[in-house]
């Protein structure tokens, strides 16, 4: 396992809170805004998936065009062995209930598991709004089925707890006429951007004031298609928002992993090595889709030490992580996403020192033993060593700090007295560990290290 070497200050997520200017609708004006820096420090999200899918919540999120775009055999089954001949995907509408939705429960779930930010779908690629928008048709969650602004109730929830509040935003609709008659002439019209996607993106934006807009849908066309840098524009320079909202990659066939506040690359995406540019892990408690599956055994959800696992080797590599749940259709948040959040919350409410506002050190795992990551503080007076691991004989290695660096060692959640530890041979330090009954930690250990040098 070989350490990834970086300059903490070639780290371009690492500029401060962005001063107010003017930005031009170019990339590379674009991109020269520097990253609001609640965002770095926040380190950890909400994603959450609820829409119409929700509905037959088979499968995945996808269902209607796998059902009618890709002619999957097994969606047609489902729909031949449970619903109607003839049925329409649009009579599942109706069938979004939400009578169980309590946006402020769900917030308070949200704030006890020590996310700094909550992603709403406010419109998945079936064009359905989770709000009344004034583009939907009627298509959307005030007009059929809930009959509720779905999205608004839970801004104003979230918001009340202190998190930041995002939206996730598809560009693009399965089966719109515009963007098919688009698609058909090769992209040389923009009729679904112009009269659909990008005035209502800027209508929810108006109204609702989210920090995150988490753009997806842009893969078939080019972000010339979507004037992606027009909006971009007004996002930073006249949105009511400008100051604060992040924004992804998601802009164009071209764009990801090259424009943008932060990078997303490609959904679960998480390197285990440093990324020279604020980066977020969008990864799911069920390891097969993003909505709520009626059939989805115990074993297709993380444990807990696999989500702590997944977030902590994020943080240490520079990245966010969004943690995904996928609610049912009559807004209730399964019992096993619950745990899982609560869970996390257990373990940051620990640990979370080695987390929030942390930045990335001279190694992101460790030179020796496996398991081991690595956090400093903004200042790199302290270093956090987060062990997945405890060793059978109590003492654990890490050969990535030297002896002349390490002052004192104490574990977070343990007793505040110094660990003891002794040089290694050939380099490194070895640590005895506390007790374990001694430690309230679970899943995941922190050895703080005040550094002597940095």
């Amino acid at each position: 396992m070989k350490p990834h070497l970086v300059t903490i200050a070639s780290l371009v997520f690492l500029a401060p809170f962005l001063v107010s200017g003017q930005y031009d609708p170019n990339w590379e004006s674009i991109d020269s805004r520097p990253l609001p820096q609640w965002f770095d420090d926040g380190k950890v999200g909400i994603f959450i998936h609820w829409g119409l899918y929700s509905v037959p919540s088979y499968i995945n999120e996808w269902f209607w065009w796998s059902w009618l775009g890709d002619n999957s055999e097994a969606h047609d089954n489902y729909m031949k062995q449970n619903f109607k001949p003839g049925f329409a995907y649009e009579e599942f509408g109706p069938m979004f209930t939400a009578e169980f939705y309590d946006p402020v429960q769900w917030a308070d779930l949200f704030q006890k598991s020590g996310a700094n930010y909550v992603v709403l779908t406010s419109k998945h690629h079936e064009g359905f709004a989770m709000w009344p928008s004034s583009y939907g048709f009627a298509w959307n969650a005030m007009s059929v089925g809930p009959k509720r602004d779905l999205l608004g109730e839970l801004e104003v929830a979230v918001k009340n707890t202190g998190i930041h509040f995002g939206i996730y935003y598809s560009l693009l609709e399965w089966f719109h006429p515009l963007y098919d008659q688009d698609k058909a002439n090769n992209w040389n019209t923009s009729q679904l951007p112009q009269m659909k996607s990008i005035p209502a993106l800027k209508e929810v934006i108006t109204k609702y004031k989210p920090d995150v807009i988490w753009s997806d849908g842009e893969w078939e066309a080019p972000d010339t298609y979507w004037d992606s840098v027009g909006f971009l524009a007004w996002l930073y320079n006249e949105s009511p928002v400008k100051d604060s909202v992040v924004v992804n990659d998601r802009w164009g066939s071209d764009t990801r992993g090259k424009h943008g506040g932060f990078y997303n690359f490609d959904d679960r995406y998480n390197p285990g090595v440093l990324i020279p540019h604020k980066w977020e892990n969008a990864m799911s408690l069920d390891k097969r889709a993003w909505t709520h599956r009626r059939e989805a055994v115990l074993s297709d959800y993380l444990t807990p030490h696999e989500l702590v696992d997944q977030l902590i080797a994020t943080v240490s590599c520079g990245g966010n992580i969004l943690v995904n749940i996928g609610p049912t259709k009559e807004g209730t948040i399964p019992i096993i996403a619950q745990e899982r959040l609560l869970q996390m919350g257990e373990w940051l409410g620990i640990n979370g020192e080695a987390i929030y506002a942390t930045v990335p050190w001279t190694y992101q795992n460790d030179t020796v033993t496996q398991g081991v990551w690595y956090t400093s503080n903004k200042d790199i007076t302290k270093l956090y060593a987060m062990t997945t691991i405890w060793p059978d004989d109590g003492t654990l290695l890490l050969g990535a700090v030297t002896p002349a660096q390490a002052g004192s060692l104490q574990m977070l959640g343990s007793p505040a007295e110094n660990l003891q530890w002794s040089p290694a041979t050939p380099s490194g330090i070895r640590v005895t560990l506390p007790p374990m009954n001694r430690n309230r930690s679970k899943w995941a250990w922190t050895i703080v290290v005040n550094l002597l040098t940095s």
